[in-house]
């Protein structure tokens, strides 16, 4: 399709013909508007000098895995199929030949002691050198399960790192390879962290090394689970920047990109980092012991919500609500209760319940702290002692699930809310489907993302919604099974 251009004269006589009007505004009176200041205006920032200081010490990560293989046996006594299934799959039965344990072989092969395995490529991820002697940030996930790591510079040198320690809470690995005099990326303050600050992520998405994209700060102390704080931004991120840095115009690292919040699987204008003090809480502890100590009380809390604020006489929906408390754990020995609202740890307020799991996880286990919650409208100081939070324990004032309500609701369902390590902010699990949801072919663990046209973020949004629902016509839900999706349509009793 060709596109009709004006000719140069004619843009000539527009550019004329603008001058002429301003001219003619020129000479009229000044309104109040024009004698106004005019709004100063900023040049959008120049990134090439950060990204030549920054570069060159972020790294290309891949990583390996070994799987289980079944060697095809042509020879006298094998059986032919294993030909296919070496190229197809260990499952895969030619036609005619039933299915693998159907199959009658001529001559049992013997069983070998170790079953015969092959490295394979795993992932490809990102991170930044932090230390001149080799030391490497990445995230957990880009290294977790693997068995061979192999760290790529810029210059295209390459090295095999081996793993100090990683914590799979905060999601952070701490690399090491074998070299010497490297450049260091200097570490930012992610606590002075404004909304509206230039940032830019340099890493290797789809695989594509030294990729440079840039955005601003959208939102800080973004809540998306126990531990972590997040940065958000409306950075490029995708697959493969997993472990970069996110860096501020002055060339420091303020966060390591870490997640997407998506429905397609690549970005969608947000971009989730992991606060580089954070980080460096995490790092102290991987380097001195391999991994991270954190503390627990022993109670599961939940959100105060306005109404429940207003009925114990708190003055402002604030704090962490206790729903249990475990048995002979700290809380339990300092006296807390279940029903009682946390305010202060240690002489800091809890505004958010986020903020208590994050103060006792950083706390060491064996210090003596001070909290006071809210009982029966009067405040009341408690001393309790900090345990060492184990894998098997309970987590630290670990996030209850919104407890489900005793009977379904108006669709016949009981929901949850999703685990913290979902990776996504929105729907509900199906704990339980009954009556027109059953009839409908909702199934328990479905996730339902969508009523209508309002997303679900959380059980108490959903139900307020499913009760908002009218009776003369259905509702569609939009039902997610096995990361396929899919509209239900159920008409509400």
């Amino acid at each position: 399709m060709a596109f009709n251009l004006p000719s140069m004269p004619a843009v000539k006589r527009v550019v004329a013909g603008a001058a002429a009007g301003l001219m003619m505004a020129a000479v009229l009176p000044a309104t109040a508007a024009q004698a106004e200041t005019s709004i100063p205006t900023v040049a959008l920032p120049d990134f090439t000098s950060v990204v030549a200081e920054t570069e060159g010490s972020v790294v290309n990560i891949r990583t390996t895995e070994a799987v289980p293989v079944r060697r095809p046996t042509m020879g006298p006594g094998g059986d032919p199929s294993d030909l296919f299934r070496w190229f197809f799959g260990p499952d895969f039965v030619p036609p005619g030949y039933g299915s693998p344990q159907q199959q009658q072989k001529p001559h049992s092969q013997p069983k070998q002691a170790h079953p015969q395995e092959r490295t394979v490529p795993r992932g490809i991820g990102s991170g930044f050198i932090i230390s001149s002697d080799g030391y490497i940030l990445t995230n957990n996930h880009v290294v977790d399960n693997s068995n061979g790591i192999f760290v790529t510079m810029t210059n295209g040198k390459e090295y095999k790192a081996k793993v100090i320690g990683t914590d799979k809470r905060t999601d952070i690995a701490l690399l090491k390879i074998d070299a010497k005099d490297l450049k260091p990326l200097p570490l930012g303050d992610s606590d002075k962290l404004k909304k509206g600050q230039w940032v830019l992520a340099i890493g290797s998405p789809f695989g594509l090394d030294s990729t440079v994209t840039a955005g601003i700060v959208s939102a800080i102390n973004r809540d998306t689970g126990d531990y972590l704080p997040f940065i958000q931004t409306d950075v490029a991120v995708n697959p493969g920047n997993s472990g970069g840095p996110l860096i501020n115009l002055a060339g420091q690292v303020v966060g390591i990109n870490s997640q997407i919040i998506s429905r397609s699987g690549g970005f969608m204008g947000i971009s989730l980092a992991i606060p580089i003090d954070e980080v460096m809480r995490v790092v102290d502890q991987l380097k001195a012991h391999g991994k991270v100590t954190r503390g627990m009380i022993g109670v599961q809390i939940t959100e105060v919500q306005d109404d429940v604020a207003k009925a114990l006489g708190l003055p402002k929906a604030e704090g962490a609500l206790v729903s249990s408390v475990a048995p002979n754990g700290p809380a339990a020995k300092a006296g807390v209760h279940p029903g009682d609202v946390i305010t202060s740890f240690n002489g800091k307020k809890i505004a958010h319940m986020t903020d208590l799991p994050r103060m006792v996880g950083a706390t060491q286990p064996g210090t003596e702290v001070t909290m006071q919650v809210w009982r029966k409208g009067k405040t009341v100081d408690l001393k309790a002692k900090i345990a060492e939070l184990t894998d098997q324990a309970a987590a630290a004032t670990s996030s209850a699930s919104s407890p489900a309500p005793e009977k379904a609701d108006r669709l016949g369902l009981i929901v949850k809310a999703l685990p913290a390590d979902a990776g996504s902010h929105q729907g509900v699990v199906v704990e339980q489907a009954d009556g027109v949801a059953s009839d409908a072919g909702i199934q328990q663990g479905d996730i339902i993302l969508r009523v209508n046209d309002t997303d679900i973020t959380s059980p108490e949004q959903f139900a307020k919604v499913v009760k908002g629902l009218s009776k003369s016509r259905p509702a569609v839900l939009l039902v997610s099974r096995d990361q396929q999706s899919q509209w239900v349509i159920i008409k509400p009793e």
